[in-house]
């Protein structure tokens, strides 16, 4: 097999479509460059198809498909709101990263809800407690089943402005000038957090958003749906990282960064803060929320340090803390902003699901004991 192959020879030769291919890409399984003979198309590893073609030839059992598919595998349901290519995010056909040069978290919405009017978030306070606050919300809640688009995107735009007020964030104006009044920012300040709410709106299949779909599924309501997003994002390997990765500089800064790392990776838990299944060539998010501006001392002493042992880039966890603690937000500022956007996006899943009419019911792989 030749050192580099075109798209279509590639795709003849594993018999997928482009959007697997690109999936493939964007998981580093296969490398790709630019064709030096016309920069505009792209060429991909020969070595890399090859390795690929034959683990397809041998073959793989339904259930061991199914399985992988579940940790970063195959692509399992269908979806017209974003999308990870390339390396990059995609929101409907547009870079995440492009969006967030001006765009606001309420024209996000829009774009992802595909409302005919434009959204503004009404302002409520039902508590400081985010998940009591919208479960306040699931006991008046109606179903999605049947509902009209706008209907559903007015509930939504309920749920994340009720999120938003427990964590501070009320009055009136666009989401970023909120939370900017709530944490006594500036300009700049207000502009990072705009940035930031737009780039952690959506991110394709992730574990809070299959929770969403899985719950929208059913028919349950908006409020529901939604709560079952929040619950699963409250995990430390998914939206509660930032806590993780505070405690993983501030034990480098008190000990040293060789040593904490050692640590930490002993675990098998990996680092937070570094690295992305979905980015082989760093997380894009975080790349455009560090533009501009440098992390303090400890914060550059870990990321060499984790460059130097791991070769691992940045990823929005570790873009995050960095700037909540140049701004000096308050403790639960990185999850705040992940809860809010991300309801953008949860709500928007949550329609495409219903609009879908399927329930998600996947089987389980039995590992019990065995009948006689």
């Amino acid at each position: 097999m030749r050192k580099w192959l075109t798209r279509e020879e590639v795709l003849a030769e594993l018999n997928v479509r482009a959007q697997t291919l690109y999936a493939y890409v964007s998981r580093g399984l296969i490398e790709r460059r630019s064709d030096p003979a016309d920069p505009r198309r792209s060429v991909y590893s020969g070595a890399d198809i090859q390795t690929l073609s034959q683990r397809r030839a041998r073959g793989r059992r339904v259930a061991s498909i199914a399985a992988s598919a579940m940790a970063w595998g195959e692509p399992v349901i269908p979806t017209a709101i974003s999308t990870v290519t390339h390396g990059e995010l995609i929101y409907r056909g547009r870079r995440a990263v492009d969006l967030a040069e001006s765009a606001t978290l309420e024209e996000v919405a829009a774009l992802l809800w595909e409302t005919t009017k434009p959204i503004s978030f009404p302002v409520m306070s039902l508590g400081s407690d985010p998940f009591l606050s919208v479960a306040a919300l699931v006991a008046d809640g109606r179903s999605l089943i049947g509902r009209p688009t706008e209907k559903l995107a007015s509930e939504a735009a309920a749920c994340v402005a009720t999120i938003a007020g427990a964590f501070g964030a009320i009055g009136e104006g666009g989401m970023h000038h909120r939370l900017g009044r709530a944490w006594s920012l500036d300009d700049a300040g207000r502009n990072y957090v705009r940035r930031a709410l737009v780039l952690l709106t959506d991110h394709e299949l992730n574990p809070s958003t299959f929770a969403t779909r899985i719950a929208a599924s059913t028919g349950a309501s908006m409020p529901a749906c939604i709560l079952a997003g929040l619950a699963t994002l409250s995990g430390p390997r998914h939206g509660g990282a930032g806590g993780a990765l505070e405690a993983l500089v501030a034990e480098a800064a008190s000990t040293s960064v060789d040593a904490a790392i050692e640590r930490w990776l002993a675990t098998g838990h990996g680092l937070p803060g570094f690295g992305h299944p979905l980015y082989a060539h760093g997380d894009p998010r975080a790349a455009a929320l560090l533009s501009g501006i440098e992390p303090d001392s400890e914060m550059v002493a870990l990321r060499n340090g984790v460059a130097d042992a791991l070769d691992q880039q940045p990823n929005v966890d570790f873009a995050l803390l960095t700037i909540a603690r140049i701004l000096a937000l308050p403790a639960n500022a990185s999850l705040a902003l992940f809860a809010i956007a991300r309801t953008v996006g949860w709500a928007a899943h949550a329609i495409e699901q219903a609009a879908s009419k399927t329930i998600i019911r996947p089987r389980a792989i039995y590992q019990g004991i065995s009948m006689d």
